[in-house]
């Protein structure tokens, strides 16, 4: 398998060379040359353990890795002793348990490894990949993301002690919770090191956009990705909407929804290409707070990026998005796969403006991909979380609660409806406390965690001085 960039510039690469690279030189996003077909292989992965059917769909993008090696990585990575934080003790060993609210209404926990966040589930893969891959090539790497919330503590988790890896994580100054940043800039190991940014998750992401498109600083400083621009994070992701639609169907052609809280669009982009593949999926159902950017998308064809300005702050921060990364894989199957449009409308939007196509060629192709949207307020998150709480006598996160309001708008009669949980409710003491009047639940290991010594050095939204800093640091 083999990997181009949805700009179309250079060669068609290996996974592990994309690995280490994150963006493609050009500016683009790497994808698979083409989706493997696996409709005939439901029936064979049936019942498989996570681990077991991590290896099946992986080993389809990754060939570059000897069998037995990434047999080896997907064992180790997919344990109990990992994603041990279920709420079901009894289903720890799904590692993504299915809690199934109503008929046909299922929540899918993705939140039970050692960050309480659904980034969990690619990050740890990743981690172990890394690692191998630098060992095999004896080389080091410096691995620059961006968070708006729990990518950062899940790739920081998944990297500290690693050898040849150091992490250089940017987070907007003041717009996590206290235990997102805890979680963070707690961490004393030597290999890590946070940067909180005066200004918003997309000023971050900016940056570094701006170190990957530098490539004498790139290549000097051997700068590697982490964040949902890194295709490997994507492919980890695909692996759970088949084990959640294996949990909530019986035979292999029966189709389910699946609704997905997105802001950056890495999330939902696994479960695009788990349908591309040939995964019975008759909706994927989108789901924004305030900051609407891809709802309106998918409700327009109008795609819009907003600037700082405008981006709200919200009580599901990790949504706090106006410019979606990954949204420009979707775009290129969208058009066809071509390159040029992509550079074309990455013009646009690079450029400060935007691109509409409800209109033209592409507006007949859109119904074709199954998606449906919709957005969720403050308010609603508030009336969700109490209402889950009352009726089911579970507590879920903010990001949740947006993906269970939007999912109930979209409910089809007889297609089981499958909402991605994304963390657990810790993370967001405040907004559970306004909404239910107590505290949330956590696992006792993490209290007084917000207690402990931080770490963390704050700067502009200047690119010379997230650059300085790296440099200070090699």
């Amino acid at each position: 398998m083999k990997y181009i960039s949805t700009r179309g510039g250079g060669k068609p690469q290996e996974f592990c060379d994309i690995l280490l690279g994150g963006l493609a030189p050009d500016g683009g996003l790497y994808l698979p040359e083409s989706y493997p077909q696996v409709a005939d292989r439901l029936d064979e992965w049936r019942g498989l353990s996570y681990a077991e059917l991590a290896f099946e769909i992986l080993s389809l993008y990754i060939t570059d890795i000897p069998a037995a090696d990434l047999k080896a990585i997907c064992d180790k990575t997919y344990t109990t002793e990992t994603y041990r934080w279920s709420r079901d003790a009894a289903k720890a060993r799904d590692i993504v348990p299915l809690t199934t609210l109503e008929p046909d209404f299922h929540l899918l926990e993705l939140s039970n490894g050692p960050t309480l966040a659904f980034k969990d589930m690619a990050m740890q893969l990743l981690g172990n990949l890394f690692e191998y891959v630098l060992d095999r090539r004896n080389e080091t790497i410096n691995i620059l993301g961006a968070t708006s919330g729990d990518t950062g503590s899940a790739a920081e988790y998944a990297m500290r002690g690693k050898h040849n890896v150091r992490v250089f994580m940017l987070s907007p100054e003041g717009k996590m919770s206290a235990f997102q940043r805890a979680q963070m800039y707690s961490l004393q190991d030597a290999n890590i090191f946070n940067i909180a940014v005066r200004g918003m998750f997309d000023d971050a992401q900016d940056i570094v956009k701006a170190v990957s498109n530098d490539a004498g600083f790139k290549a000097k400083y051997k700068i590697g990705a982490v964040n949902s621009i890194n295709w490997a994070r994507v492919a980890a992701q695909i692996v759970y909407y088949f084990k959640g639609w294996f949990e909530a169907t019986t035979s292999n052609d029966q189709k389910v929804a699946f609704c997905v809280p997105s802001g950056n669009f890495g999330n939902i982009c696994a479960g695009h290409i788990a349908r591309m593949m040939g995964l019975p999926i008759a909706q994927l159902v989108l789901a924004t707070n305030e900051n609407d950017v891809l709802d309106e998308f998918f409700r327009t064809g109008i795609y819009r990026p907003r600037a700082t300005a405008e981006t709200y702050v919200t009580s599901s921060p990790s949504m706090d998005i106006s410019k979606a990364s990954n949204f420009e894989r979707f775009v290129f199957d969208l058009v066809g796969r071509d390159p040029a449009i992509v550079r074309q409308l990455w013009r646009e939007v690079d450029g400060g403006g935007s691109f509409n196509l409800a209109e033209g060629p592409f507006a007949t192709r859109l119904p074709d991909y199954g998606f449906v949207s919709g957005s969720s307020s403050h308010a609603d998150r508030l009336a969700t979380i109490r209402d889950v709480w009352q009726r089911h006598g579970l507590m879920i996160d903010t990001h949740t609660a947006d993906g269970v309001k939007v999912a109930r708008e979209h409910r089809v009669a007889g297609l089981p409806m499958i909402v991605l949980e994304t963390a657990q409710v810790v993370k967001f003491a405040e907004t559970i406390r306004e909404a239910l009047g107590r505290d949330p639940v956590r696992p006792k290991e993490l209290d007084g965690i917000e207690n402990l010594p931080q770490k963390v050095e704050v700067v502009d939204a200047a690119l010379d001085q997230v650059k300085d800093i790296i440099v200070r640091h090699c």
